[in-house]
């Protein structure tokens, strides 16, 4: 296993699971079913070709719960990166995914509209490198219709980035 995957999982373990940001991310993991793909791509149609061959090998192995199409040589800018999402949105739509997968983002220097970039709720979306996280939409509506009140998800990892300390932060968040 990578340098790059591992810093991925233990971002993943730490971060999503550790603070709870994401109530669903633990149980895939703990059955290995999370597939972690580093990308070695250096410009963006390529990888547009891997995130379709992602959404294919999700299409045939029903026992990958979601892919982490992690980007290390790749938009490194936000800007751009948010360009990237909108191409990889209609790369769904065009090969009828739309409604199937759907694309969460994180970002090291992911940044909410109408935020300031040091604004502690960004924290929920900062990762060790650009990802693209695709996600069964079949799996997350079984999964939301379970959980009481997911429309509180959001506030309360707000609430739990900004009940961090100046020194977990620089722990957790090393990367940054």
């Amino acid at each position: 296993m990578n340098n790059i995957e591992n810093t991925v999982k233990q971002w993943l373990r730490d971060i999503v699971i550790g603070l709870q940001l994401c109530p669903f991310a633990k149980a895939p993991l703990q059955k290995n079913q999370i597939r972690f793909f580093v990308s070695q791509a250096t410009k963006e149609e390529i990888l547009i070709e891997e995130l379709i061959a992602e959404c294919q090998r999700l299409d045939e192995d029903t026992g990958i719960e979601t892919t982490l199409l992690i980007c290390p040589n790749l938009l490194q800018d936000f800007f751009d990166y948010t360009q990237f999402l909108s191409w990889a949105e209609q790369t769904l739509k065009r090969n009828q995914w739309q409604g199937i997968y759907q694309i969460a983002s994180f970002h090291p220097d992911y940044q909410f509209s109408n935020t300031d970039k040091n604004d502690l709720q960004n924290l929920t979306n900062r990762s060790p490198y650009p990802m693209l996280h695709i996600l069964r939409e079949a799996s997350l509506s079984s999964i939301l219709d379970r959980f009481s009140e997911p429309e509180t998800i959001p506030e309360k990892n707000i609430q739990t980035m900004k009940a961090l300390s100046p020194e977990d932060i620089r722990r957790l968040f090393y990367y940054l």
